[in-house]
């Protein structure tokens, strides 16, 4: 599966000059966890997450405590742009999700801004990732069969299972037709893994 069929499009981005506020009221609003920060012309120049933006946002409340407790005589940051992460990994429409859900895992970021080129097209969260393996296996089964089906194949061919969203195809087929179904078959969103019986 490629990325851009993974991905949230549009996606909600923030300007950097804007408050704080304003993004924690983005990220609300929207129902997200993380905003692609971009600068005048659009392009990406930050993300910026809730624990970026929930950081020194709250002050203590004294009644939670026996003493009074000191509060930080610098003010909370007040712009994106002083609590955004500048340093963004990214991914592309044609990237593979495989690769990209094993590095999300890996160095535990949440969300990927997904660009073309300079402009950003999408962004891919866990949510996302999450979203696309609790599609139903009937669902994924109806997929398999259209994709193949689309392809100009014969889809009485193949008698298509699905368990888990691990899919078995079965059929008497020569080895280009056998390596084409497998190949669509991995293209179906929900799909994780895909085994050819003849």
């Amino acid at each position: 599966m490629l990325v851009r069929e993974a991905m949230t499009s549009p996606v909600v981005t923030i300007p950097r000059t804007a408050t704080v506020r304003q993004a924690i009221r983005v990220l609300h609003e929207h129902n997200v966890t993380a905003l692609p920060v971009v600068d005048e012309p659009g392009r990406l120049v930050g993300i910026v997450s809730e624990m970026d933006l929930l950081r020194n946002v709250f002050e203590h409340d004294p009644r939670a405590f026996v003493r009074p407790v000191a509060t930080k005589a610098t003010p909370a940051p007040r712009e994106v742009e002083e609590v955004m992460t500048r340093d963004v990994v990214t991914a592309r429409p044609n990237g593979d999700v495989a690769l990209l859900a094993e590095m999300m895992m890996k160095t535990r970021i949440k969300s990927v801004p997904v660009l073309d080129g300079s402009a950003v097209v999408g962004i891919v969260s866990r949510r996302d990732l999450i979203a696309i393996l609790a599609r139903g296996d009937a669902r994924i089964r109806d997929d398999v069969l259209a994709a193949i089906s689309d392809y100009g194949m014969d889809d009485s061919t193949w008698d298509v299972s699905v368990r888990e969203g691990v899919v078995e195809l079965r059929g008497e087929a020569d080895e280009l037709a056998r390596r084409v179904a497998d190949v669509l078959a991995r293209t179906v969103p929900g799909v994780t893994r895909v085994s050819i019986h003849t």
